[in-house]
């Protein structure tokens, strides 16, 4: 049995964050942290399936951890960002109003921004927005220029160096399957039939968080919360956007409606719309959505032609509530909630996870302080 000072499952974006956080604030410096990823490569669910958005704090509930730790996070990663040279663009967002009876929706999207102390979204009259983007459709517009772009795979990438350049060890196919919380630490069970013993542990495993942690020995499964699956379908732009803001409809009730977001290279994608699955490996493009894209992209963009839509991905979002529940906030668990030494649970991290990562790693030292 080896020992280590601790250990982070899953080497997505918020699992390298974590890590290089708790390598930073760690003293001595010589101690050993593990990145344990049961993939062939960081950061392929979520992570890699994803509009890659830094959202600004806009939607989330007044006082929860998303709206906090969003804002913050949107700070930390621009920073980061430019200080790392990972690549990002702060292009701006427009959430349209496309009938008058979403005017009073996007009055209180308004309000809640600023209470979140997103200040800078104004509101914006139909012919202001389209002066914008002429190839908008609205009677009404949010602008919220602080929400931008990041190449998520070049952040990851750089989150590992840093936690690499610390002294830590990001090893891959290391499937954790089960463990026991024990006085001398957590004794985690290996896929290969091994096992480590580690003081600390952190379950950043995304998808697969409450089934890992539903193993942990000595966890009361009361502290374990169900796992709901919400698959978002993507569908790319064939030819040239129009557009160079994001443009999002007013929201849905489990997702921010079908929008269009850019990449770096200004290439336009439409999604994620809201299909609630079985489990987290469904991520074949549901194509029979195909129509239902074109009238969603149509309120807003009515000269989208047709044939101009190709299936791109999909992703899964990691929910702990399901389709006729009320939204939860982000679960980041720790001690002082379950009681076992050393362990942090993180259940339900979906968007905008990739925006507060570094946000949320910082919370997850506190957590073990």
């Amino acid at each position: 049995m080896d020992k280590v000072d601790g250990v982070v499952i899953g080497a997505g974006v918020v699992g390298l964050a974590v890590a290089r956080a708790l390598t930073h604030a760690a003293s001595p410096s010589s101690r050993e942290w593990l990145v344990l990823e049961a993939a062939d490569a960081i950061g392929t669910k979520t992570s890699a399936r994803n509009s890659e958005v830094i959202h600004a704090g806009i939607y989330y509930p007044q006082g929860s951890k998303k709206a906090q730790l969003c804002v913050q996070g949107r700070d930390m990663l621009y920073a980061y960002a430019k200080g790392r040279g990972v690549s990002h663009q702060r292009c701006g967002k427009l959430i349209v109003a496309t009938h008058a009876n979403q005017l009073p929706t996007l009055e209180a999207i308004l309000k809640k921004a600023h209470v979140n102390g997103v200040t800078d979204v104004v509101m914006l009259s139909a012919a202001q927005a389209m002066a914008m983007e002429p190839a908008l459709h609205c009677v009404a517009a949010l602008y919220s220029p602080s929400t931008g772009i990041v190449d998520s795979h070049g952040l990851m990438l750089s989150l590992q160096g840093d936690f690499e350049n610390a002294g830590g060890i990001v090893a891959l196919n290391a499937e954790v399957i089960s463990a026991m919380c024990r006085d001398d630490g957590i004794l985690l069970n290996m896929a290969d039939g091994s096992e480590l013993l580690a003081q600390t542990v952190v379950n950043a495993a995304g998808l697969t968080a409450p089934k890992l942690a539903q193993k942990f020995a000595g966890l009361p499964s009361s502290y374990v919360p169900p796992a709901f699956f919400a698959k978002g379908n993507y569908f790319t732009l064939s030819g040239k956007s129009p557009f160079s803001h994001l443009i999002y409809p007013v929201p849905e009730a489990a997702g921010l409606g079908v929008h269009l977001t850019l990449d770096l290279g200004g290439q336009a994608k439409f999604g994620p719309d809201v299909q609630w699955v079985d489990g987290p490996d469904d991520l074949q493009v549901s194509t029979e959505h195909e129509h239902m894209f074109y009238q969603e992209v149509r309120q807003y963009w009515p000269a989208l032609a047709d044939g101009a839509l190709q299936a791109g991905y999909a992703g899964i979002r990691s929910k702990i509530s399901g389709p006729q529940d009320e939204a939860t906030d982000f679960c980041i668990q720790g001690p002082a909630e379950h009681g076992v030494k050393g362990l942090v649970n993180l259940f339900g991290i979906e968007s905008p996870g990739l925006t507060s990562s570094l946000a949320i790693a910082e919370a997850v030292v506190m957590a073990l302080q």
